[in-house]
């Protein structure tokens, strides 16, 4: 809101929005078309063709379009991405343009536990150096509200609960556009398809039935305060080594306090009455009912007590 707010106000001709992810993969296609590009094609793109880095011709291609850059939800996780933006703002900020940003995380905290991470301090660097940090976090979460009083366990998977469950993500999601977060799990890249800021969604077959583990889902915790989980199977004895991931992600997401919304064929007790782990089982429904029920969702959205 405070960044569609700023956006519409602020009196700057040259001024561009767009979520982070979507702006990079734009800053890679243009160094592909500098590096695989003969000089009248450099000419027709970049108006120039000499020498053989591109940050400086991208940079000022960008310069030339915008003086405003504005980014939701400024996260890195890509290596990609973060071998290069030390040096693109660097250019950029010599350029006289001005970033402003949304994010979830703090400079100190962005692509921690990455790849090569200390080739990215640097860019932490310049950006407490050339921006200001304003924290405006408060102990409420005023949007996941409306997951207090609302359903999260939607079963049986017919049209009706469809609807349902499509009416709380498109509420929760709001204007904000999807897109895909890429996040790095044990050195390799973990992709969630359906994100929207700190809201993800999956299906029971994107997380249960590969082969993901702890860490993965431990990461997704950590990422998103809120998993929307789409077509739930009721689950049998030949699917027993699904039914033990998704013991898995439900631990994960509980001792992460992570909202959780549910489309599934059937009631939480009926989804893996046999098989290996069966009894085990009977602890994630458990919590499924806890993680459902209208005072565990009270509690996750209460104020966080504050030491006087």
């Amino acid at each position: 809101m405070l960044m569609d707010l700023f956006f519409a106000c602020v009196p700057e001709p040259r001024k561009q929005r767009a979520h982070f992810h979507a702006f990079m993969a734009r800053v890679h296609a243009l160094i592909r078309e500098w590096r695989d590009g003969d000089t009248a094609a450099r000419r027709s793109v970049f108006g120039q063709a000499r020498g053989d880095d591109p940050i400086g011709p991208v940079a000022e291609l960008i310069a030339r379009e915008a003086r405003l850059l504005c980014f939701d939800e400024f996260q890195v996780t890509d290596i990609a991405d973060a071998m290069i933006l030390g040096r693109l703002f660097e250019a950029l900020f010599d350029r006289r343009v001005v970033l402003a940003v949304t994010s979830n995380r703090r400079p100190d905290d962005l692509y921690r536990d990455g790849i090569n991470r200390q080739l990215f301090l640097p860019f932490i660097d310049l950006l407490q150096d050339r921006c200001e940090v304003i924290e405006v976090s408060g102990g409420r979460d005023w949007r996941l509200d409306r997951l207090a009083g609302a359903q999260v366990w939607f079963a049986p998977d017919d049209a009706t609960a469809r609807r349902g469950f499509e009416a709380l993500w498109a509420d929760l999601r709001g204007q904000e556009p999807e897109e895909p977060a890429h996040l790095i799990v044990l050195g390799r890249e973990l992709v969630v398809t359906r994100t929207a800021g700190s809201l993800a969604r999956a299906t029971f077959e994107d997380l249960c039935s590969r082969p993901l583990g702890p860490q993965d889902y431990l990461a997704i915790a950590r990422h998103f305060h809120t998993l929307f989980l789409d077509s739930v199977p009721r689950l049998d004895s030949a699917r027993h080594h699904e039914a033990k991931r998704f013991v898995t992600l439900i631990d994960a997401l509980y001792e992460a306090r992570t909202r959780l919304v549910v489309l599934a064929e059937t009631e939480p007790e009926a989804l893996y009455v046999s098989g290996i782990g069966a009894f085990e089982f009977e602890r994630t429904v458990s919590r499924l009912r806890e993680m459902s029920s209208a005072s565990w969702l009270a509690a996750l959205t209460e104020p966080a007590a504050t030491a006087a």
